[in-house]
């Protein structure tokens, strides 16, 4: 990995000539620049050269960018996130805020206005120094929806796999039932009480099937905590 004080800028984009574009701009503004086409692809390469940002469409042949950026932030990086998305409904905005995106920009767009975002969320991002995941870490496939522990992996249906990941990405904070439920359910109108542990209970079973050894807790009155 590169470090010559530069930022790193990791751009994940299956449009090829959009992705080239992008990497020759952000590299021509004095980034350093990774590119990939997939989801899978963005996971692996943040977690051997972790960036200070990235781009990340929010459709991909191989997992939806939301499930990206959880899986992201579920193995520790802090970089700032910039959705790009063709949508225009305000909850698929919305829903990127809850699975911890930080700026978005809508296609088409003016490329000076990315360089703008990108710079805006490397500022507001707190510097954490990177570490490697261990093979005994926890660590979630977007791509797969599923989680591994050790030489052990588990296959989630992707509302397990959001909520797993919003979990695995705050431990060992509390996190709240409303950001649970903003971050399994991206969009819904309504998640009842039941309906969530239901997904606390299937969430313990999941992780006891790969032998984790910490807990789920209940936090009586204010959410859950993955110890």
């Amino acid at each position: 990995m590169e470090d010559d004080g530069r930022h790193r800028v990791l751009v994940v984009e299956d449009d090829g000539l959009l992705r080239t574009t992008l990497e020759r701009g952000l590299r021509r503004a004095g980034y350093v620049v990774d590119s990939v086409s997939t989801g899978g692809a963005a996971v692996n390469t943040a977690r051997t050269s972790p960036p200070d940002a990235v781009v990340l469409d929010i459709g991909l042949p191989d997992a939806d960018g939301r499930d990206v950026c959880q899986a992201l932030r579920a193995q520790g990086s802090t970089a700032g996130v910039v959705f790009l998305t063709a949508r225009h409904h305000t909850d698929d905005v919305l829903s990127g805020f809850a699975v911890g995106g930080d700026d978005y920009i809508r296609k088409p767009f003016e490329f000076a206005e990315l360089l703008a975002r990108v710079a805006g969320v490397i500022r507001r991002r707190p510097f954490t120094a990177a570490t490697p995941a261990s093979e005994k870490s926890l660590q979630v496939d977007p791509a797969n929806h599923s989680i591994r522990y050790g030489e052990k992996t588990v296959s989630l249906t992707p509302t397990e796999f959001r909520f797993l990941s919003c979990l695995i990405a705050r431990r060992p904070e509390v996190v709240r039932r409303n950001e649970l439920i903003a971050a399994g359910w991206p969009g819904a109108a309504h998640v009842g009480d039941n309906t969530l542990d239901q997904y606390v209970t299937r969430a313990r079973r999941k992780l006891a099937q790969v032998d984790f050894p910490q807990t789920l807790e209940n936090v009586r009155g204010v959410g859950y905590r993955l110890q």
